[in-house]
């Protein structure tokens, strides 16, 4: 199956980055140098092999072909080229992995031709990256050069019991306690009063311009990439009227709610650990990295954000959250744990002793005694929630049920059945109420949320949901693309319904380079239950159902599979509320009377599945194939839309361009399975 991302990071890249200079990149980076800049390889044969840097494991089992220039996890299943690596390990886009390749090599980098409007916005954000990259040498050459940075940042630093080492690697600096001392400097070097201002460092008014964090010791704040995006500033004096942190204001490049401090650093240590620490500070960051442990990131004292959780996700799902041991903190702060929850990740809880935080806490222990510490004192949520509520409610009947009430909502805020079971058995037990009455609370939670989510959906769409692919005549008018989108979501629920438990051989299309650093497609034959192949396409491309009931459903179809590797149709139905119900059962009444209607027939869109196994095969990757080809083609009209209703401002060319890409991956995904492209939209 071709890889959405892949394929459109290339045709984007190729706006920005001539052709010869990634010519020039796949021709002179080699894969095992580096891919030893982050994994230690020993040579096995004419290749070279050691341990996976994405599972712990104790036997190699990652190789590296320097013949073939490819690699290969036979842990995680992952492989591919030097800048696939770059981008599963560094977690680069493709227009970053090409240019930290070509920074590693000395290849200078060519840009094509673009438009004004393109070149504005291009020159304008790197001109910003320049100017903070800028900044954080100069705050940090500032705190290590000068006598005010070192008598005052530097000291602090110190005493803060951060090293030399440590202060280096974070990239910590001092803004002089002059009122234009940067933007003085920033100004002399060439840098234009516009990207200062635009970045925040200088604050502009109508006849002067002084700087943003004067005075104060200074934290850059890194993307994953590492790349600087904002600063935070600590200031230093008791001076009531100012703020004692002080942040960048959002821009082009920094958005708060979307980057977590330290992600850069620790990004390696959470896919390696499969864990993730959150505090809430700068300090408590440093300090847990000088102490050894470096999978923590922070929040920045602000409320976690679902943004920030992804990105997180993205390395492992497992996180946990340390407080510290202030009773008032930890009440306000257990609230971003529902929405850890609800993205689907697992979470834990730990809290330091009375008076402790983790900074704190981290700078007085030795190594071996934190992490014993942080193994044995984080409790599951649901242990942290009651033992730190409990006492307080134990002797007031309505506060224990308000508190079992809240557990209950964050236990509804779990996707995965198994989990949720658990959970509330552990409810019980702990609070002492029967898990009869928490399992209806329950269901009553997620009756109200499933309503919630359905009531304008149900308003619009008051047919039956399986009503448009019944045996009816066929209509005269074009259906909208919310019925197509239904009707495709629809067929993928049927097929894992009715066939999801057979096992087939499937082959798989993918896209590679090959020695002659061509683009060429090969493929790979896989034996997999079809409900395999339908889980792995839609994570994939990170699929989600549009229409909510099919959302739901579809997931609860998925969990059973997963969890017991089988599905039971007729046990299943009875296991359904009021909105799915009636869905399954249509499909089971109607096992053999399924039909597609003319104007899909005409398309190409399906085939009626038989026994046969071809035949099976044939639907299922039509049906796979169609839905993200409508995905694709949907794009494209809304873009279109957008544009005509001024809704976005781009250009003509840019337009044209785009939809230019969309459409050659529309060919691409049809082309993996050998038919013409579907037309959804006339």
């Amino acid at each position: 199956m071709w890889n959405f991302v892949s394929l459109t990071s290339a045709k984007i890249l190729k706006k920005l980055i001539t052709q010869k200079t990634i010519d020039a990149v796949f021709e002179t980076a080699r894969v095992e140098e580096v891919i030893g800049d982050f994994v230690q390889l020993k040579r096995a044969g004419s290749n070279l092999k050691g341990l996976s840097p994405f599972v712990n494991e104790k036997s190699p089992s990652f190789m590296v072909s320097p013949v073939k220039q490819i690699w290969k996890d036979f842990s995680s299943g992952k492989g591919g080229n030097v800048v696939t690596f770059l981008m599963e390990h560094e977690h680069f886009s493709y227009p970053e992995a090409i240019r930290y390749l070509a920074k590693k090599y000395n290849i200078e980098i060519e840009e094509t031709e673009q438009t004004s409007e393109e070149n504005a916005l291009a020159n304008e954000k790197e001109s910003m990256y320049l100017v903070s990259e800028f900044a954080s040498k100069y705050f940090q050459n500032v705190l290590l050069n000068t006598e005010e940075g070192k008598a005052i940042g530097l000291t602090y630093f110190k005493e803060r019991g951060f090293t030399n080492e440590t202060i280096k690697k974070f990239n910590l600096g001092y803004s002089p306690d002059v009122w234009d001392a940067f933007t003085s400097e920033a100004l002399g070097k060439g840098y234009k009063l516009e990207f200062l201002d635009k970045t925040g460092l200088t604050i502009v008014k109508e006849e002067k311009q002084f700087d943003r964090f004067k005075g104060r010791v200074m934290f850059p704040i890194q993307s994953m990439s590492g790349r600087v995006l904002g600063f935070g500033g600590r200031i230093l004096t008791n001076d009531k009227k100012a703020a004692k942190y002080l942040n960048s204001p959002e821009s082009e490049i920094y958005h708060k709610s979307k980057i977590l401090y330290g992600i850069y650093h620790a990004k390696q240590a959470i896919a390696k650990q499969n864990n993730c620490y959150l505090v809430e500070g700068y300090t408590d960051v440093i300090q847990f990295h000088q102490a050894g442990i470096e999978n923590v990131v922070a929040s920045s004292g602000t409320a976690l954000t679902p943004d920030q959780i992804n990105l997180v996700k993205r390395l492992t799902p497992n996180m946990t959250v340390l407080f510290d041991g202030d009773a008032a903190g930890l009440r306000a702060s257990i609230r971003g744990i529902d929405l850890i929850l609800e993205a689907g990740m697992n979470v834990r809880v730990c809290a330091f002793p009375d008076g402790e935080d983790p900074d704190s806490f981290a700078k007085k222990t030795p190594y071996e005694e934190l992490v014993a510490y942080l193994e044995n004192n984080a409790k599951d949520f649901i242990q942290f929630k009651a033992s730190l509520l409990m006492d307080e409610a134990k002797n007031d009947p309505i506060k224990k049920a308000d508190l079992i009430r809240d557990m209950v909502v964050s236990i509804s805020k779990i996707s995965d059945r198994i989990k949720r079971e658990v959970y509330i058995q552990e409810c019980s037990r702990i609070m002492d109420i029967s898990e009869d009455v928490l399992f209806n609370t329950l269901a009553q939670l997620d009756k109200k949320d499933l309503k919630d989510a359905n009531k304008k959906f149900v308003q619009e769409q008051k047919e039956n949901a399986f009503s448009v692919i019944k045996n009816e005549a066929p209509t005269s008018r074009l259906l909208t693309a919310e019925e197509i989108a239904n009707l495709l979501e629809q067929k993928i629920i049927e097929i894992l319904i009715l066939y999801g438990n057979k096992e087939i051989e499937f082959e798989e299309t993918y896209l590679r380079l090959n020695e002659d650093g061509e683009e060429e497609n090969f493929t790979e034959k896989r034996t997999l239950k079809i409900f395999e192949k339908v889980y792995m396409n839609l994570q994939e491309d990170e699929i989600e159902f549009s229409n909510p009931i099919f959302k739901n459903l579809v997931n609860q179809i998925l969990n059973v599979y997963l969890q017991k590797g089988s599905f039971e149709k007729n046990e299943f139905s009875n296991h359904l509320d009021e909105t799915t119900e009636p869905i399954v059962i249509d499909i089971l009444m109607n096992e053999d009377k399924y039909s597609l209607d003319g104007w899909l027939e005409k398309k190409q869109v399906f085939v009626k599945a038989k026994d046969d196994e071809q035949v099976l095969k044939n639907l299922i990757n039509e049906t796979l194939i169609s839905y993200r080809e409508f995905l694709i083609q949907n794009l494209t009209k809304c873009l279109v839309e957008d544009f005509t209703d001024k809704k976005i401002e781009t250009s003509i060319e840019e337009l044209m361009q785009t939809i230019n890409d969309y459409n050659a991956l529309k060919v691409a995904v049809s082309n993996s399975i050998g038919r013409i492209r579907t037309d959804f939209f006339k």
